[in-house]
C-alpha cells in the first residue's frame, strides 16, 4: 500500500467519502437548533434588556437622593454614601465586563459591524466556546472568579436573610452534578457549544442579577440614613462580635447596641443580670476554656413618650484551640530545588503576627503570610511550624509536613521571534524553515499555564531521512544548532520532516535528565 513521506497510509477513496459524510452530519446536527428556540431566547433577552434598563432607572435615582442628601447633611450621610459608591463601582466592574463579553461573542460570530441588538447568526455555536474557552484567552475563568468576587464582597453588605440568598443564588457558579460528573467546570458548563443568542442571554441575566443586587444594598443604605425620614416602627437588640470563633487564650469582643438609637439617649445594657460599665456598649472577656457558649442579656431604654422599652439579645460563640493553616500557592506538594510559594494563615490572627519555620530546606518571607521555601532533597519530608502573637506572647499554632519531589519533564521548544516581534515556543507541527534558520537552538521549560520554570539545555540530537529513507542523526553539544544541522536544514524541501530528541537539560533542582520524546519539526 502506498504510503507518503512519513510512513503514514494515504486516504484512500473510500476514506474521503466517508470524511465528507461526516462533516455533512455535523452541518446538520449544527443546523438542527430550532428556529422557534432561538427566537424564544430573543425574547427572553429582550425581557430582561428592559428588566435591566428599569432597575438601572431606580438605581440611579436612589444614586441621585443620596448625593443631594450629602449635600445637606454630609455627616449623617457621608459613611453611607461611601458605601453606595463602593457598590457602585463593584456593579459596575461585574456589569461592564459581561457587556464587553457580549460583544465579542457577537463579533466573532458576525464580523467587526455586529450588533448585540441584531444578531445575525444567532445559532452560531462556535463563537461562544472560542471567546470563553479558547485555550490561554478563553475568558471564561475570568468572569468566573469576577462573579465569585462580587457575591462575597456584595453578600457582606445584605442583612436580609431572604435577600441574602436569592442574590447568592443568582450569581452562583457552582456547577450542577450532572455537567460535574462529567468533568466540566463552570464556564465549560455555560458556555460550551453554546448558540450565540443563548451566551448574549446568559450574559443579559448576570447584568440583570448585578442591577438587582445593587438595587438591594441601595434601599439597605437609604434606610440607615433615614433618606425618607420614615419613623422606626421597630427596635431590637442586636450583639456584633469580632468574631464568633475565639482561640483558647484569646479574647471574645462584641458590641452591643440597640437599632436605631437615639444617641441622646443612651441605653443600659445588662449581660445576664450585670449592668455593662461601658458606655458605648462594648463588652469583653477572657476565654479560659473550650466549648460553645453564649452571651445573652437585655437592653433597656425610653422611648419618646417615656415609656420603657426592653429588647432580649442572645449571641452564641465559640472557644476552640490553637489552630492553623499552611498551604502550597501554586501545587499540593514541594519541589525540590525549585521556589515554591507558600501561604499561611491562623484564624483570628492578623497576617502580620504570624511566622513560620521550616526543616530541612531553606525559608524566605516576602510579605505578611507569604513565603518561599526551597526543600533541600528529593524524598526528604519538610515540617512547617506555625507560631502566632496571641495576648503579647508567641504561641504554636499548629506544625505541617509536606512530600517533596523533583521536577517533573519539561517540554522543549524552538525559541523564534514572529513577524511582530513577539517571541514564540515552537512545541511541533510546521515551521518556516528561514524562522528555524534564523532561530539559534532550542529551549526547554515545564510551561502548563500555572507554572513556567526554565531549564538548561545540554545538547540534543536531530533526525534527518534522507531520500533513501535512512536516518540521518547530528549532534549538538549544547542549546544551540551545529553548524551541521543547519546545513542538512537549510537542504530540506517544504513538506519534509525532521526530529529534535535525546534533548539533555538540567532544571534549578541540578537535576540531570534526557527527555523521552521527541519534537517532529515540518518544514513549510
Amino acid at each position: 500500500m502506498a504510503t507518503t513521506s512519513k510512513g503514514h497510509k494515504k486516504i484512500t477513496p473510500r476514506q474521503k467519502m466517508i470524511n465528507l459524510m461526516y462533516v455533512v452530519l455535523m452541518a446538520m446536527l449544527a443546523m438542527n437548533v430550532s428556529s422557534d428556540v432561538l427566537k424564544g431566547f430573543s425574547l427572553v433577552d429582550e425581557g430582561l434588556n428592559r428588566s435591566k434598563e428599569n432597575s438601572s432607572t431606580r438605581n440611579e435615582a436612589i444614586y441621585a437622593e443620596m448625593e443631594a442628601a450629602m449635600k445637606q447633611n454630609p455627616e449623617k450621610v457621608r459613611t453611607w454614601y461611601n458605601k453606595a459608591k463602593q457598590v457602585r463601582s463593584m456593579c459596575d466592574s461585574l456589569y461592564n465586563l459581561a457587556d464587553e463579553l457580549k460583544w465579542k461573542i457577537v463579533r466573532e460570530a458576525d464580523g467587526d459591524d455586529a450588533d448585540i441588538y441584531n444578531i445575525k447568526k444567532r445559532d452560531n455555536l462556535e463563537a461562544a466556546t472560542h471567546v470563553m474557552l479558547a485555550p490561554g484567552s478563553g475568558q471564561g475563568g475570568k468572569l468566573k472568579k469576577s462573579i465569585e468576587t462580587f457575591r462575597e464582597g456584595i453578600l457582606k453588605m445584605v442583612n436580609d436573610s431572604v435577600q441574602k440568598k436569592i442574590i447568592s443564588n443568582n450569581l452562583s457558579t457552582k456547577v450542577p452534578a450532572k455537567a460535574a460528573n462529567l468533568g466540566k467546570n463552570w464556564q465549560e458548563y455555560m458556555f460550551e457549544n453554546t448558540p450565540v443568542i443563548a451566551a448574549v442571554t446568559l450574559l443579559t441575566k448576570l447584568q440583570t442579577d448585578v442591577k438587582h443586587a445593587e438595587g438591594e444594598i441601595l434601599h439597605q443604605l437609604v434606610s440607615n440614613i433615614d433618606l425618607k425620614d420614615v419613623r422606626v416602627n421597630q427596635i431590637n437588640a442586636f450583639v456584633i462580635p469580632s468574631s464568633k470563633t475565639v482561640v483558647r487564650g484569646g479574647r471574645f469582643t462584641a458590641d452591643i447596641v440597640m437599632a436605631a438609637i437615639d444617641t441622646t439617649a443612651r441605653p443600659e445594657i445588662y449581660v445576664g443580670n450585670t449592668l455593662l460599665s461601658s458606655s458605648n456598649g462594648h463588652y469583653e472577656t477572657v476565654c479560659g476554656s473550650t466549648g460553645e457558649f453564649n452571651l445573652k442579656g437585655y437592653i433597656v431604654m425610653k422611648n419618646g413618650n417615656g415609656e420603657t422599652i426592653r429588647r432580649e439579645f442572645s449571641q452564641p460563640y465559640t472557644v476552640v484551640e490553637p489552630s492553623a493553616t499552611v498551604s502550597a500557592t501554586l501545587m499540593n506538594m514541594l519541589y525540590a530545588g525549585f521556589q515554591n510559594p507558600i501561604s499561611v494563615s491562623v484564624p483570628g490572627v492578623s497576617a502580620n503576627r504570624i511566622s513560620l519555620s521550616m526543616t530541612n530546606g531553606s525559608l524566605t518571607k516576602q510579605a505578611p503570610g507569604k513565603y518561599v521555601a526551597v526543600p533541600s532533597k528529593v524524598g526528604e519530608d519538610v515540617t512547617f511550624i506555625v507560631t502566632a502573637e496571641n495576648e503579647g506572647r508567641q504561641q504554636e499554632m499548629g506544625k505541617f509536613t509536606f512530600h517533596v519531589r523533583k521536577l517533573p519533564d519539561p517540554t522543549a521548544y524552538i525559541q523564534y521571534t514572529d513577524a511582530n516581534g513577539n517571541a514564540n515556543r515552537f512545541k511541533g507541527g510546521r515551521l518556516g524553515k528561514q524562522t528555524i534558520l534564523a532561530a539559534k537552538g532550542i529551549g526547554a521549560a515545564i510551561d502548563d499555564g500555572l507554572l513556567d520554570i526554565p531549564f538548561r539545555v545540554l545538547g540534543f540530537e536531530t533526525r534527518f531521512v534522507d531520500n533513501m529513507g535512512n536516518v540521518i542523526p547530528e549532534v549538538s553539544a549544547g542549546a544551540d544548532f551545529s553548524q551541521r544541522q543547519k546545513e542538512v536544514i537549510r537542504s530540506l524541501n517544504r513538506g519534509k520532516f525532521f526530529n529534535i530528541t535525546r534533548v539533555r537539560v538540567i532544571g534549578p533542582d541540578g537535576i540531570e535528565r534526557t527527555l523521552p520524546y521527541a519534537l517532529e519539526v515540518t518544514v513549510n
